[in-house]
């Protein structure tokens, strides 16, 4: 697919189809020039010296519209030109196309093209008065031409009144569809591991003609999931628009390619896109929107992403496909860490004035090591402290506090913790883990054992009634 190297002016016509103002059956109107006249016709200009433009409504006279509601008569009440005047930039490659037809009998026309007062014809074209010609064409800018005047030409009409005939409708010259797409995460980050970002879209359409067949898709970042349902049209048409399955709708998730799909412009349906006007037509373009959540194994990394879609120039005689590649969007994740605490007691059942000997074991699992990391396992006060041996950090009896300090991936500390019993019943004690860095999963954080303590060896009755 051919994919445009930079984005052209924006060069199309005003008002091509005839559409404005709305008229009944038909009207003799002022042309563009005539800024006094309450109602006039947008865009074209005339050479006549009365300056009017005449209008028909499609099935005026039986002849209906090629396109739209409304078309022109090249002549209104004299012979004359009509044309528009373009700025344009030398070496443009600019698109014609229209659609002609006589009145009474076979008229032609000519199409003149270049820089106002020496223009060149370019082509003319014969019609019958029971079908339109439809016609199309290109033509680059010379060099040192900033205005370029589009210009329709009477030849002749059938019947012999050359004031009569010559009937237009569909005429686009300008410059080809160019898509831009913009995209946004939002919140921007840094965010953390389980955040949901919102993926957002847009795309205009900065150059002339339409952009046909306007698709839009964005693989699913790497260690992101997508959340069903989120997929929605935000504005342009079909806005609002929402579906995460096949069929009617404009959008979906195809999860075997873990990508998103918009069928975009007006038009569009669930099995192909539609056409998105330039934006002179529809400024804002068209915005879409998904919505993904951080996985585990993207903590203390990039995320990053870009859109493309692909389109269509259907000003040619064929259709020219097209395609337009978003910014890239970069997400910083914060570092996570899942702490899992593990606790064992040598005994489970000992007699006063014996010693307890917990065995408690952190490990981070990942996937980024943990800093500042504390295991809080605070005595119950009918066990009296006697020591404790770690192999990292230090623990305080008062706080029962152990500062273990920073844990790599994948790495266990493990701490010896000794007390004597003084007070006979059942001990359960909780052991806690915490780091700065946010983790994934809190559910194995905590683990807590329990100690019968009993005033003699055959004696359990202080342990059974605490049960």
């Amino acid at each position: 697919m051919a994919t445009p190297p930079a984005a052209p002016l924006r060069v199309t016509l005003v008002n091509g189809g005839f559409e404005e103002p709305p008229v009944t059956n038909y009207e003799v109107l002022p042309d563009a020039s005539q800024t006094q006249a309450a109602k006039r016709v947008p865009g074209w200009l005339t050479t006549a010296s009365d300056h009017m433009i005449e209008l028909w409504r499609s099935g005026f006279n039986g002849v209906p519209a090629a396109e739209g509601t409304q078309f022109a008569e090249l002549n209104a009440n004299q012979v004359s030109t009509l044309y528009q005047d373009l700025p344009t930039t030398p070496g443009t490659r600019l698109y014609w196309r229209l659609y002609h037809r006589g009145r009474q009998g076979e008229d032609t026309m000519a199409l003149d093209i270049g820089a106002p007062g020496s223009m060149v014809e370019q082509r003319r074209f014969t019609d019958g008065n029971t079908a339109w010609g439809y016609y199309t064409g290109t033509y680059t800018v010379p060099a040192g031409q900033t205005l370029t005047r589009f210009a329709f030409r009477s030849i002749s009409a059938a019947g012999g009144n050359r004031a009569l005939g010559n009937l237009l409708d569909g005429i686009f010259f300008g410059t080809a569809p160019y898509v831009l797409l913009a995209k946004t995460a939002i919140p921007a980050g840094p965010l953390e591991v389980g955040d949901v970002v919102t993926y957002r879209i847009t795309a205009k359409n900065e150059g002339g003609g339409e952009a046909e067949n306007l698709v839009l898709t964005d693989v699913v970042p790497e260690g992101t999931t997508y959340l069903p349902g989120s997929l929605r049209i935000v504005d342009g048409p079909n806005s609002g628009a929402k579906s995460d399955a096949r069929g009617d709708d404009h959008a979906y998730y195809d999860a075997a390619a873990n990508k998103v799909v918009f069928h975009l412009g007006n038009g569009a349906s669930g099995v192909a896109g539609g056409s998105l006007p330039n934006t002179g037509t529809q400024p804002a373009g068209t915005t879409v929107e998904y919505r993904v959540t951080i996985e585990r194994a993207s903590g203390g990394k990039q995320i990053q992403n870009t859109a493309t879609a692909s389109y269509e120039n259907r000003l040619g005689d064929r259709p020219e496909p097209l395609t337009s590649t978003s910014n890239e969007q970069v997400t910083q994740v914060k570092p996570a860490a899942d702490l899992t605490v593990t606790k064992a007691v040598d005994e489970t059942t000992v007699t006063v004035g014996q010693t307890v000997t917990y065995r408690i074991a952190v490990r981070n699992t990942g996937p980024n090591g943990a800093t500042g990391v504390t295991v809080t396992d605070q005595l119950p006060d009918n066990l009296t402290f006697l020591s404790a041996d770690g192999t990292s950090g230090s623990y305080d009896p008062a706080t029962g506090r152990w500062a273990v300090g920073d844990l790599a991936d994948g790495a266990t500390a493990t701490l010896v913790l000794r007390a004597k019993a003084t007070t006979a019943g059942l001990i359960s004690n909780t052991a806690t883990a915490a780091a700065n860095e946010k983790d994934p999963d809190t559910t194995d954080n905590t683990d807590t054992v329990a100690v019968c303590v009993e005033t003699a060896p055959s004696c359990c009755d202080p342990c059974s009634a605490e049960k």
